[in-house]
């Protein structure tokens, strides 16, 4: 093993791993020339070992060596640091291997025998990449993972709390866009498994035989195209936290297969014949109903019984709109951040407008809309008007359902009282309403009123002494 004058301290060094000492001392003259600081390993295992202090700014590794070989290493590597650059190195004739290191996440592939300068340049652009990928998780780490002032949400924190230094595995419920991510990182970075790994994997967003290789691995030749060993997301996320999130849309098959782990913690790689263990903690998360979903004979209730020893729900954005302004403000100032400009503001008027809307896509459709504002609008405060079309047409189709159902839930309270004349009753507090709504707009002018309603101006001057709404200013 050899080491690099560390010119730039704010960067980690660039590891190089190659059982041909040839090539370790060109990439040893090739960096001291470029002023990069770097270690060198002869043996994948070295390298392994030498990560249990700290990772490298990027990774040069080679895909053949004895014993552990470059591929397993990436492996290894991405599993514990998912956002480090991997650059493998692979003889032309070896292409299925360069193949498979792209599948596990390499950064870049350099051929052999390789240009020492395209070699410098390939590793000058991972630094780049890790660099600015290092600079935007500092500016997350700063941010809180999770925001929220209503009550609701505040008993969310107390029980992330409470649940973070317990191995127990937790059910979080919500519907879609609400959230229920974070929270189990949150669950995980404030628990004793925090050092270990966070792995994540959408339960409804691949098909069946893909999941299960994803799930536990698979060995090499269990299947047409598996032409290594590789190791599932359970073996990945050794000693750290597992979130399976759309539970609710797992197959059959699989259901059975997670309950043996989260049953006895063993499983089998697909193909494979020897039990492995499994020292993870679970986080399940759907926004279906799961209890109806085992009446309908569509998920196992033996699973759904291990899976909810403790349920979280999320609420949702509807359910907590003092937040709207909250998170609203956060998001103008992450995307402003993002994109390196100036963070842009809401004027009252379109706050208010916001804070009255539904949300059916929550948390993740508001983070949407303020990084379509930041792009998009003229100036840097936004008025109602500035909001996409698309969202006021589908904010004006939600408010009148609202009305329209309000209308009709009054209907049905007066039918069943059994009260007569409920006709006119209503047309007048809704006439009354409308009327008084235009003169406000028009600050009492009864023509442009009498416009903007659709009716003529004796018609509203009638129904103005009608209603009793004399009161408002003459034109």
């Amino acid at each position: 093993m050899a080491g690099g004058q560390a010119f730039f301290p704010q960067m980690k060094p660039v590891w190089v791993v190659d059982d041909d000492r040839s090539i370790r001392w060109v990439f040893e003259k090739a960096l001291t020339r470029e002023a990069i600081p770097f270690r060198t390993f002869s043996l994948a295992k070295d390298a392994l070992d030498a990560l249990e202090a700290g990772a490298p700014q990027v990774l040069v590794s080679d895909i053949r060596m004895p014993g552990t070989s470059g591929l397993e290493l990436l492996e290894a590597v991405k599993s514990r640091h998912p956002g480090l650059p991997v650059i493998v190195m692979t003889a032309y004739s070896d292409l299925e291997s360069a193949v498979a290191a792209f599948q596990g996440g390499a950064f870049e592939y350099l051929p052999k025998p390789f240009d020492v300068d395209q070699a410098v340049d390939l590793i000058r652009r991972a630094i780049d990449e890790s660099l600015r990928k290092s600079e935007a998780e500092v500016t997350e780490a700063k941010s809180p993972e999770i925001l929220g002032q209503a009550a609701s949400m505040q008993e969310v924190f107390r029980a992330i709390g409470r649940l973070a230094q317990s191995s127990a595995t937790v059910l979080i419920t919500g519907e879609s866009g609400s959230g229920k991510e974070l929270v189990a990182r949150a669950l995980h970075r404030y628990s004793p498994r925090a050092t270990r790994p966070f792995v994540a994997i959408n339960t409804a967003a691949m098909p069946k035989d893909l999941l299960e290789s994803e799930l536990f691995g698979h060995e090499r030749g269990a299947f047409t195209g598996a032409q290594a060993m590789r190791r599932g997301r359970f073996e990945q996320a050794e000693g750290g936290t597992l979130f399976l999130d759309e539970i609710g849309d797992m197959p059959a098959e699989l259901q059975t297969r997670l309950l043996r782990v989260l049953s006895d913690g063993t499983f089998y790689r697909v193909g494979g014949h020897q039990s492995i263990r499994a020292n993870v903690r679970v986080i399940a998360a759907t926004h279906q109903d799961l209890e109806t979903r085992v009446r309908e004979g569509r998920f196992r209730e033996d699973l759904f019984h291990r899976l909810n020893v403790i349920r979280l729900r999320l609420p949702s954005l509807r359910e907590r709109r003092e937040d709207i302004g909250l998170l609203a403000r956060h998001f103008l100032a992450k995307s402003a951040r993002d994109l390196g400009v100036e963070p842009k503001r809401l004027s009252d008027a379109a706050m208010a407008y916001l804070s009255a809307q539904d949300f059916p896509g929550n948390v993740r459709q508001l983070e949407n809309l303020c990084h379509w504002l930041t792009v998009m609008a003229p100036t840097q405060v936004i008025e109602t008007g500035d909001l996409p079309q698309d969202f006021r047409a589908s904010a004006a189709a939600s408010l009148n359902a609202d009305w329209v159902g309000a209308l009709a839930g009054e209907a049905d309270r007066l039918l069943a009282k059994g009260e007569s004349g409920i006709m006119d009753a209503l047309m007048r507090d809704f006439e009354k309403t409308l009327i008084a709504k235009a003169l406000a707009r028009t600050g009492g002018r009864r023509i442009e009123a009498a416009t903007l309603l659709g009716i003529g101006r004796n018609t509203i001057t009638r129904k103005i002494q009608e209603l009793g709404l004399e009161g408002k200013p003459a034109d």
